[in-house]
């Protein structure tokens, strides 16, 4: 699994409406006056304050008409042709402020833009008007209020009685229907605007979904609010140029279509389109996971795109008064509310269209037919137990079952057919069951160790355990040795190490391992060390990691040179079944095996190490494989102690790249909604190995409408890498033994 890292969007709570310098294109409507400068009050458009007292924002030192301290941004929105409005939102802590539309200052009388006694989503407050006291408990409208004085128009449900879901539905309903076309309703009714003339701490309430999101609020052009402008559709660039905000509001507008771009911004928590013309949603809806409320009344959808199910965080669908919207639908969003109905429709959504199959990009000419060539595999499977609903929310129960993932990951280890597998979170009873008997009939043999821990379990208990597995095709290949390293165990065995307190509380506890195999080409006689590795996944844990790897590069190490020295295969023959024969009916054709070839150094064999490495390219992890050492000092050590490698650093004989190196820019190889970044490599020895090939990325039309792995076709939420490898140096290893330079020819064997 992939790193649960901290995803971090700051963002702040003001709204982007570009604010202008004083004196300059003053907005339309706001006559200059005297008295005021730039603003004065006017009953067309309501302003910030329209009170010069003291708490107005020409006194407040804070405010934004302050000539020494405001704040001033500006966003430029495609497709919104109108004067740009004041900005509304600013300075974060200030006091919730209403304000009537014709009122200035007044004392022990409270208005919110006419709107009064509303249970808001922006301020759970308690409103006086005119000695009438209306609680956000007690709405002031009733069904009878509402459009055409018919209750059905917030559902089209006839007359039942509304229930605790669909009671939110019409209370957000009713009040976005008496705001109007009121440019800007969400930032004027934010209480971070400013402060309300005379008004005190205690008389306004900050409203509990507020409080509750005011600490991710933090920054700026964190909210769009381009509500009420009648707008009638809005630029694509809008949303590819803004991906970072996290609330937009285009409700009270003119749209009768929403561009499939919307699904760029993957950081969305609010996304209103309240009464506009819309009669559908583009299916990159679905893209948006992070959304909590997606409003849409009052529109004239007459369906509902089946991604919507992917939003598993949304806790509020705005669907009342789309008239002509599915009757089923409504009735059970009604009875069963948010939550149950975006379920409903990831389970019943049909399996999408499988993607184009991923490219395949030749990185050396094919011709040269004459080097010795194989293909890896290398893959997190995603085991059975950390695929839960809770961690995959947006995925189908279906398609996150193991009785179909495991199938789609047959099918693609068999028709990629590689040479050599080395997969991770394989357990051992799907092991033993399911994959190795299985990949036997595709002439597949295999080795696998569990984590750890499994040694201090029972059989039962243990058959959940995953490890690391490497298979390799038994007529293409001999397996010379196999070896397990378990890295806590290596931690504590090392003299230095001994009494360091980081050592026992950190790595010991992580029972991460790595498997090593030696294999020999049963038709040319080379040698390849393969070795497959999963570590801590956790972030925190980095310098855990960067351990692990020190430690697992020493053994490889060690191995290589005891490899080196290894004597010569005596037996190459292929077993065979006496009563075996070719399907065809075609005699087989015999290959003879050719004598094992030597090794005068450790470096001189050709290395593969694969696996779910949990870290990036900024990582000590990666500087460590890739430079061949690491400084004690490297920020992911922090103030850790592990022996000589914190007192003197660390360091590998190797020179080993990443197979994906070769294609430039590699977009991720682990995929959910809050996390798509490259932590799954395959190194190899550039001294020995080349890069011939590798399969290239996911259909990127595909992609604009999966939010996260696992799904219907990618059955973990990482992706396989598939890479060519051709064996370097044999060409002129036998150029050496024509021209018979002696000594010479063993060493060019490299």
């Amino acid at each position: 699994m992939a790193d649960a890292f901290n995803r971090f969007n700051t963002g702040g709570q003001y709204f982007y409406q570009p604010q202008h310098p004083r004196g300059l294109n003053h907005r339309n409507g706001s006559p200059i006056s005297s008295a005021r400068g730039l603003f004065q009050p006017n009953t067309d458009t309501p302003s910030p304050n329209r009170s010069p007292g003291t708490h107005s924002p020409a006194h407040n030192p804070y405010s934004m008409y302050n000539h020494n301290n405001h704040r001033q941004n500006h966003l430029l929105s495609g497709g919104a042709g109108h004067n740009f409005q004041t900005q509304m939102g600013l300075h974060k802590g200030f006091q919730s402020q209403n304000h009537g539309n014709n009122a200035h200052h007044m004392s022990n009388q409270t208005q919110d833009h006419g709107i009064v006694g509303h249970n808001s989503a922006f301020g759970n407050h308690q409103y006086t008007n005119s000695g009438s006291n209306l609680t956000a408990s007690t709405p002031h409208y009733a069904p009878s209020h509402l459009q055409n004085g018919n209750s059905d128009q917030s559902g089209g449900l006839g007359n039942s009685a509304p229930n605790e879901h669909w009671a939110d539905q019409e209370a957000e309903y009713g009040r976005l229907q008496k705001a109007g076309d009121k440019p800007h309703f969400y930032a004027r009714n934010s209480p971070h605007v400013s402060r309300f003339p005379g008004a005190s701490q205690s008389s306004i309430t900050r409203s509990t979904d507020i409080e509750e999101h005011e600490a991710e609020d933090a920054g700026s052009w964190d909210a769009l609010d381009l509500g009420g402008h009648g707008l009638k559709s809005m630029g694509p660039s809008l949303f590819r140029h803004y991906p970072n905000l996290r609330k937009i509001y285009f409700n009270h507008n003119k749209l009768t279509w929403l561009p499939g771009e919307v699904g760029h911004m993957r950081n969305l928590t609010v996304l209103d389109l309240s009464f506009n013309k819309l009669d559908a949603l583009p299916a990159e809806i679905g893209m948006l996971t992070n959304l909590k409320k997606l409003l849409l009344y009052g529109n004239e959808l007459r369906d509902l795109p089946y991604e919507i199910g992917s939003l598993y965080q949304l806790e509020m669908l705005g669907i009342a008064g789309n008239h002509m919207l599915r009757a089923d639908y409504m009735e059970r969003m009604r009875e069963h509310g948010t939550k149950e109905f975006v379920r409903f429709l990831r389970e019943q959504a049909p399996a999408p269209a499988p993607p184009n199959d991923r490219e395949w990009i030749q990185l050396v000419d094919d011709a040269d037919t004459e080097p010795e060539k194989f293909t890896v595999c290398s893959w997190n499977t995603l085991c059975d137990r950390a695929a839960t609903q809770a961690a995959y929310g947006y995925t189908p129960s279906g398609a996150l079952a193991w009785e179909h993932r495991r199938g789609v990951i047959l099918d693609e280890l068999t028709h990629r057919n590689a040479d050599i597998l080395t997969l991770q979170e394989i357990d051992i009873e799907n092991y033993n069951e399911y994959f190795r008997p299985n990949l036997a009939a595709e002439d597949y043999k295999g080795i696998f160790w569990p984590k750890s821990r499994a040694q201090t379990m029972g059989e039962k208990e243990s058959k959940i355990v995953d490890g690391c597995a490497i298979f390799y095709k038994n007529t293409k290949y001999i397996l010379l040795d196999k070896q397990l390293v378990v890295f806590s165990r290596e931690a504590l065995n090392r003299p230095d190490m001994k009494g360091e307190h980081d050592v026992y509380n950190r790595v010991m506890p992580r029972d991460h391992i790595a498997v090593v195999a030696l294999l020999e080409s049963r038709a040319t006689g080379s040698r390849l060390i393969v070795v497959n590795t999963h570590l801590a996944w956790e972030g925190w844990f980095a310098d855990v990691k960067v351990v692990q790897v020190a430690i697992l590069m020493e053994q490889i190490a060690k191995l290589a040179e005891t490899y080196s020295k290894w004597p010569p295969c005596k037996d190459k023959e292929l077993f065979k079944y006496a009563n075996e024969d070719r399907a065809d009916g075609l005699p087989e054709t015999r290959i003879e095996p050719a004598p094992s070839m030597k090794y005068d150094a450790a470096l001189q064999i050709p290395l593969l190490i694969c696996g779910d490495f949990n870290s990036m390219a900024d990582s000590g992890v990666h500087a460590l494989i890739t430079s061949g050492s690491l400084a004690p000092t490297h920020a992911d050590l922090g103030t850790q102690k592990y022996g000589d490698f914190t007192r003197h650093g660390m360091n590998h004989p190797f020179t080993l790249k990443s197979a994906y190196a070769s294609v430039g820019h590699w977009p991720f190889t682990n995929y959910t909604p809050d996390f798509r970044e490259v932590i799954d490599y395959a190194w190899y020895s550039t001294n020995s190995l080349q890069v011939t090939g590798l399969l290239g990325e996911v259909d990127p039309e595909y992609m604009r409408r999966v939010p996260g792995f696992p799904n219907w076709h990618f059955p973990s939420d990482h992706l396989a890498l598939y890479v060519e490898f051709q064996v370097k140096g044999r060409k002129e290893a036998r150029k050496a033994v024509e021209a018979d330079f002696g000594p010479s020819r063993q060493s060019s064997r490299q």
